[in-house]
Formats: C-alpha cells, sequence, structure tokens
C-alpha cells in the first residue's frame, strides 16, 4: 500500500497518537480540549498525502526538503497550525518536537503494514519527509513572525504606557517649582505619586516576568495567617481605587493557612483591577472567600462581555493579549502589559495552587483561585 493512501485510511489511529503527544506539553495543553490537541493536523496529513501524489521536478523536491518549497493551498494549514501553537503558549522546541512525534508515528504503524523494503518504499518515505519537512518549516515561520509581532506590540504598549504617567510628573514638577503662599500645590503632589506608583508597578511586572522567562519562578514566602483578613484589606484598598464602582463582598471570616501575605494581595488586586477594567459598569464587580474541602477558594466575578472561547486557552499567558479596554475617565490609569493575568497564575502555582476562569453571556466571568490549607506552598 502506498503511504500517502495508509496516510488516508488510518487518520483517526495517527491523530490519537498526534494528540497523545501532543498532551505531553505541560503547561500549555493540560487545559486543551481535544479539538485544540488535534488543531489542523488532519488538515496537515491529508495535504501531506496529496503532496506525495502530485508530480514535482527534483529542484521542487529539494526544495520541500529543505522547507524553502512555496505553500499551496492546502500547505498553509500547517502555517496556520504553527501561529495557533504560539498563542496557546507552546515553545519552539515543542511545535517541532510534534512534527518529530508525527514522523515517527505515521512511519512505524506504515512499516507494521508493509513487507519488503524496495526502490518504491523508500521512494515514498523521502516524499513523506519531505512534506513534514516542509509543514514544519512553514508552522516555524508563522510561530516566528506572531512571536515577533507579540513581542513589538508589546514593547509598543509599554512605550505607550510609560509616556503617560512620565508626562504627568515631567508637568507636576514644573508646577512644583512655583510654590503659592509658600505651600506645595497638593494636587500636583497626588497626581506625582500616583505617577511614581503607576511607572513602578509596570517595572516591578516586567522584572516579575523576566524572573519566570529564566526560570526562577516568582519566589513567595509564605507565613501562617488569615487570609480573610488579606483579602479584606485588598478589596479595600481596590475600593479606594475605584471610587466609583460598585465592589461587593462575602468573605468567610478567619480561614487561616500558610500564605505569602503581599504577593497574594497582589493577586486580589490584579483579579480586581481586571474585573473592573473589562466588566460592565453597571454591574457589581463581586469578591467571594470561602472554604472548599481542604482549600481556599477566592472567587472574581464581574458582569459584561464574555472572554471569547478561542482566548480561553490563553488569557494567563504573557505577550499574546497585550490590549485592553481604555479605562473609565473616573477610573485611575491602569497598565495594559498584559502581565497582570500571568503574574498572578505564577504566584499562585508558587502556592501550590490553581486558578481557572469560566466565562459566558448568562453567568459572567469568574476567576476561581485554589489555595491549599496547609502544607503544599513553595517557596
Amino acid at each position: 500500500m502506498r503511504l500517502s493512501q495508509f496516510i488516508r485510511d488510518n487518520v483517526e489511529p495517527i491523530l490519537e497518537e498526534w494528540e497523545t503527544f501532543a498532551r505531553t506539553m505541560i503547561p500549555p495543553a493540560e487545559t486543551m480540549s481535544v479539538v485544540e490537541l488535534r488543531d489542523h493536523a488532519h488538515e496537515i496529513l491529508l495535504a501531506i498525502a496529496d503532496e506525495m501524489e502530485s508530480s514535482q521536478s527534483e529542484a521542487e523536491r529539494e526544495a520541500k526538503s529543505k522547507g524553502l518549497a512555496k505553500p499551496g493551498i492546502k500547505a498553509t494549514f500547517a502555517a496556520v497550525h504553527g501561529t495557533l501553537r504560539q498563542r496557546v503558549g507552546f515553545d519552539l522546541t515543542q511545535l517541532s518536537a510534534e512534527y518529530r512525534a508525527l514522523r515517527a508515528s505515521v512511519l512505524r504503524l506504515w512499516m507494521a503494514h508493509i513487507g519488503e523494503v524496495d526502490a518504491t518504499v523508500l521512494e515514498e518515505l523521502m516524499r513523506f519527509n519531505e512534506g513534514i519537512d516542509q509543514g514544519l518549516a512553514e508552522a516555524m515561520l508563522t510561530y516566528s513572525e506572531h512571536m515577533a509581532s507579540s513581542r513589538d506590540t508589546f514593547l509598543a504598549v509599554l512605550g505607550h504606557d510609560l509616556r503617560s504617567p512620565l508626562g504627568a510628573l515631567s508637568s507636576c514638577i514644573h508646577l512644583l517649582g512655583h510654590v503659592v503662599d509658600g505651600k506645595p500645590n497638593e494636587r500636583a503632589l497626588r497626581i506625582a505619586r500616583q505617577s511614581v506608583a503607576s511607572i513602578s508597578e509596570m517595572i516591578t511586572d516586567l522584572l516579575e516576568y523576566t524572573r519566570t522567562r529564566l526560570g526562577r519562578g516568582i519566589e513567595v514566602t509564605p507565613q501562617a495567617g488569615n487570609f480573610s483578613a488579606l483579602c479584606e484589606e485588598a478589596f479595600d484598598q481596590v475600593c479606594a481605587a475605584y471610587p466609583h464602582r460598585k465592589l461587593e463582598v462575602d468573605i468567610a471570616p478567619r480561614v487561616m493557612m500558610d500564605f505569602d501575605a503581599s504577593r497574594m494581595r497582589q493577586v486580589l488586586s490584579n483579579l480586581l483591577s481586571n474585573a473592573v477594567q473589562h466588566g460592565d459598569p453597571a454591574f457589581p464587580v463581586a469578591v467571594e472567600v470561602r472554604v472548599d474541602g481542604d482549600a481556599a477558594q477566592l472567587i472574581v466575578k464581574n458582569r459584561g462581555t464574555p472572554i471569547p472561547a478561542d482566548s480561553m486557552q490563553v488569557i494567563f499567558n504573557p505577550l499574546v493579549q497585550v490590549a485592553s479596554k481604555e479605562s473609565e475617565p473616573h477610573e485611575r490609569p491602569a497598565t495594559s502589559l498584559g502581565l497582570g493575568l500571568f503574574i498572578a497564575r505564577e504566584i499562585v502555582k508558587g502556592h501550590g495552587g490553581t486558578i481557572s476562569v469560566t466565562s459566558s453571556e448568562s453567568e459572567g466571568t469568574s476567576f476561581v483561585v485554589r489555595l491549599p490549607l496547609s502544607g503544599s506552598a513553595g517557596s
């Protein structure tokens, strides 16, 4: 049997192996559906089978084996696959590993069905390898292009967000240089402090993002304490920052556990700020803290436009969703670097916990943090 026909006849067994291998790509594959794991694999396989049966010159085959062939209509499925894998958090090593595993799976399954290896079989193998190499080259190209675009957007947003508080700070310094009746300009002082705090938050986020990219993670130092009291304090701070938005709270009294107070305050602040910025002002943002079995559960909920289904998988990833809705005029400026949820996830992971999100038109958007009541946090 020709390898191209074997691929068509055995697409499902091949896809099952693709899915099984893709599931090992941790952490991005942990929460991916079967459809997401098999992303365009069916179309990629059929495109390779079609290419194997097409008439090609030696020059075309050589270019294909080097990943230099011009993609046809069906071959672009590999390119789309590369883009989507970048969006959900696969790295280039994991992307190339998928194609390596696909090559091994197809050849192993096919070899079990053929007899003697002759010149025809070798020719089939060469054509298949050329197709795999071309598909991988297309996937890696679009992956790299999308990554570069995300980084460029990230830097543009960073420059934009830094320019506003720096401009305000410059103006305030000018105003403070003109003392009226021996008293400083209180309004200028307040704006200057807010600007410095905003810049400091962005720099802190960037430093912590860099730490995680270097493999160090975000350090947490858990100590025994009252998690409920910490949440109430953080809630009050966010209420003060957004005085024109309604926020509701339902916190169980004295949830005692080991946690890093400053880090968990940062998690709650990030989640609440995100809920306020993206929620419908006509509805309150709600915070709930309760004990659920052997874990403390923190829920931050808002109503408004639900998170698109294709964004649910990547919402905690950095350099993917850097844009955010503009704050209302009466609300304090908020950075839009796209690192708040990423950092919240890393802090929760450092405590041995989990963070998840659900979103629908009817139920609203809920971020759920689960933290072990004892024993699982690391540093």
